[in-house]
């Protein structure tokens, strides 16, 4: 035996080949075999009354199976990308004609602009220019006629506020001018940074000059440095994903949205266009290009078009007409053929997509990993899970909606309260049922899209993730 395992293979040990010795090939059969055995299923390698293993032939038999196993289920993971292609390449075409459709050209849209800034419409909305200053004295409260008298009561006079001019039609000048002291006016110490408005005429008459607000670039440009940092060192690679996606989502809106709008373009096709071309370009950006991805989009635009649809029927059932304040003055300036009614419809949409992104994309990444962590999962079982995770975030996620929608009403449902009306003249008052019927399609909507996006992620993942199963570990599937 010693000789045998001190011998080079295929030799004896006086160097002459050993031929046919089938005692040394059964001996040399067991010493290889064992441990090749013993390295793939933990077992000794012994089989049968003989002792015996066929390393060759079993091996033969799992290569055979594998690679019939591998091709079928490749065949069925490809055929479920063809058809996500095939539900996502019309929506594709339909962002496409939306944009050649809906989109003004810069001459159009150039006009609209100059006619809003020379005044023409509601007035102050473009005729004053704005000069930025700073305070540098703020007296007490006086006579709005004449800053030298007292004032005739608390909160019925004017306060005489200094301010240099930093730039403008006269940079470094210094004026005074008079704003009112009622109580819901602002308050000025001195070196607070204000905006002006400046109606024309001699730059050095104070009686030109409005001060209309307060500076806000540096607090917002810090604020906004500390929140992408936050993203960046969270997300790091994905979170600068996500940073560039929140730059073309406010590239869409500036550059589609307010111009086709401002020029009479049907407000829910728009809506619907810029929503599909957010999708289609925000979520490959921020989680890549892969079926999941896929699946995340079509259950989002699948949510849209309901809340589309819901929207408008509700809109018009209810006689929502979108009229307030802000919409009053900016169809003053753009004319009467702005449909206010659409362009609350269009704010639904929009304002749904930012939450049903969110809840596709966790609820398709809950069925992924859950797959992952059992890939021997059934169907239904995989769909209850992911649906048990579903339920929890759409009973936070409505209730999101509710408290962001109340809080962006608060000074008018206070405003009501004070006003003695009752739970069903707030509620169908007409801004208070605006943001009813935003919030309540949003949530229909937001609900409807959890079922509708865990049949598709499970029915994909299973498809797709099964032609790795043979020789490839589910989790080295892409996400």
């Amino acid at each position: 035996m010693g000789t045998v395992d001190a011998a080079p293979r295929g030799r004896r040990a006086d160097g002459a080949r050993d031929g046919g010795d089938p005692g040394i090939q059964r001996q040399r059969g067991r010493q290889a075999g064992t441990p090749r055995a013993t390295s793939r299923s933990g077992q000794s390698g012994q089989s049968g009354r003989s002792g015996r293993r066929r390393p060759v032939e079993s091996a033969g038999q799992c290569h055979g199976h594998g690679h019939e196993g591998g091709g079928l289920e490749g065949a069925s993971a490809r055929r479920v990308r063809v058809l996500l292609a095939a539900l996502l390449v019309p929506c594709a075409l339909a962002v496409l004609v939306g944009l050649v459709t809906l989109a003004p050209s810069p001459g159009e849209y150039a006009a609209v602009a100059q006619r809003a800034a020379s005044g023409q419409g509601a007035p102050g909305l473009g005729s004053q220019t704005p000069v930025d200053g700073e305070v540098l004295r703020a007296s007490g409260e006086s006579d709005c006629t004449d800053p030298n008298l007292p004032s005739p009561a608390p909160g019925e006079g004017c306060v005489a506020v200094t301010v240099r001019l930093a730039d403008g039609p006269a940079p470094g000048t210094t004026i005074l001018t008079l704003v009112p002291a009622t109580p819901g006016s602002p308050r000025f110490a001195v070196g607070d940074p204000v905006v002006l408005g400046w109606a024309g005429g001699d730059p050095t008459d104070p009686l030109t000059y409005t001060i209309v607000d307060f500076q806000r670039g540096s607090p917002l440009l810090v604020l906004g440095a500390a929140f992408a940092l936050a993203v960046l060192l969270l997300g790091r690679w994905q979170g600068l994903a996500a940073l560039v996606a929140l730059g073309v989502t406010l590239g869409v809106i500036g550059l589609f949205v307010l111009p086709a709008l401002a020029t009479g373009s049907s407000p829910v096709p728009v809506a619907l266009t810029a929503s599909g071309l957010i999708v289609g370009v925000v979520l490959p950006l921020t989680h890549g290009v892969s079926a999941r991805t896929a699946t995340a989009a079509l259950g989002t635009l699948a949510s849209l078009g309901l809340i589309g649809v819901l929207a408008v029927l509700f809109a018009a059932l209810s006689r929502l007409t979108g009229l307030g304040e802000e919409a009053s003055e900016l169809a003053g300036v753009l004319g009467p053929g702005l449909d206010l009614r659409g362009l609350l419809l269009a704010g639904v949409i929009i304002g749904a997509l930012g939450v049903l992104d969110d809840v596709t994309v966790t609820q398709t990444s809950a069925v992924w990993e859950l797959h992952r962590a059992d890939p021997a999962a059934r169907l239904n079982d995989l769909y209850g899970s992911a649906m048990r995770v579903g339920r929890d975030h759409v009973a936070s996620a409505v209730n999101t909606l509710v408290l962001a929608y109340a809080g962006a009403a608060l000074p008018l449902l206070l405003l009501f309260a004070l006003a003695g009306r009752g739970p069903g003249d707030l509620l169908t008052a007409e801004d208070v049922a605006q943001e009813v019927v935003r919030t309540l399609v949003g949530s229909i909507g937001l609900v409807a899209s959890v079922p509708v996006t865990t049949v598709l992620a499970a029915v994909v993942v299973r498809a797709v993730s099964s032609g790795t199963s043979a020789g490839t570990s589910p989790r080295s599937e892409p996400a």
